[in-house]
């Protein structure tokens, strides 16, 4: 499975983005997807993660009620939708997904994903 992660840019503090993560080699439809970040000098972090039918979801505290994961299987992609963005939010977004099932108590788990993208950037200014 490749993976690949687009729709980072440079928005305001308050505005909106979409991170599209396609998938190709097969389908994902089965597979949990979760969304990571990181940023400059810091340890990639957790943000969200979609189960196979698109429930159930699991944010980071800090993106809860901002950021929304979605997906599609007819098109094999997943998507994030930020929010009301903040500088913190700053990071170069990665997507992941596992090949078997993950208890969805795990899915913070980034050594439990098996598929990486490239990660896009995404770049918040106050």
């Amino acid at each position: 499975v490749q993976l690949q992660a687009s729709g980072g840019g440079l928005v305001q503090a308050g505005g909106s983005l979409r991170l599209s993560c396609a998938a190709s080699g097969r389908t994902i439809s089965d597979s949990v997807v979760g969304w990571f970040r990181q940023a400059p000098g810091k340890e990639r972090e957790f943000v969200s993660a979609i189960g196979r039918n698109g429930v159930p979801t699991r944010y980071a505290d800090s993106v809860k009620g901002r950021f929304a994961s979605s997906r599609s299987n007819m098109k094999n992609t997943v998507y994030l939708q930020m929010n009301s963005a903040k500088p913190d939010d700053t990071a170069v977004y990665f997507c992941a997904a596992a090949r078997g099932a993950i208890l969805s108590t795990n899915w913070a788990r980034e050594t439990l994903y098996d598929y990486w993208g490239q990660g896009t950037q995404v770049t918040v200014s106050s």
